[in-house]
């Protein structure tokens, strides 16, 4: 594990779900399943975040708050689909102001399909993207020593 995966800070966004994913969230970190042993931290704000977990599907009201926190934040960063609806829309895919998943506003590194996601699948999420982030960090001191 790098220096700059040791402890990552999360900042989660709910985007317009049913709140059955954000439950699922704040369960994966409360002790019952304990997310906060692989250092994770729940913050709330963008600049001190490495990773972004959102829940619920993007639309026409929230796709400039998912871009607006996801620029706010600093390199490297990881984006992490959180339920059915964040990765394509889930069940309000059809709805008349709904975009889509996340992937239609800002680029996501790692899926975690479910309705509601289960903690288990967030925690291993969580891992991926702490090994994206390292893979990140590693491609950026690569460019540096390059340039």
């Amino acid at each position: 594990m790098a220096f700059a995966s040791k402890s990552p800070w999360v900042i989660h966004y709910d985007g317009s779900s049913c709140n059955g994913c954000d439950i699922e969230v704040l369960a994966t970190l409360c002790p019952g399943f304990d997310g906060e042993r692989f250092g994770v931290i729940n913050t709330g704000n963008p600049k001190h975040a490495d990773i972004f977990l959102v829940t619920g599907s993007v639309n026409e009201q929230n796709i400039g708050v998912v871009r607006e926190i996801y620029e706010q934040m600093l390199e490297p960063k990881v984006v992490v689909a959180c339920g059915i609806c964040a990765c394509s829309g889930g069940v309000f895919h059809d709805c008349y102001n709904v975009v889509g998943g996340v992937d239609k506003a800002i680029p996501v590194d790692v899926y975690a399909p479910g309705c509601a996601v289960r903690p288990e699948q967030l925690i291993d999420a969580i891992v991926a993207g702490v090994a994206k982030l390292d893979e990140k960090s590693a491609a950026m001191k690569a460019a540096r020593k390059g340039a």
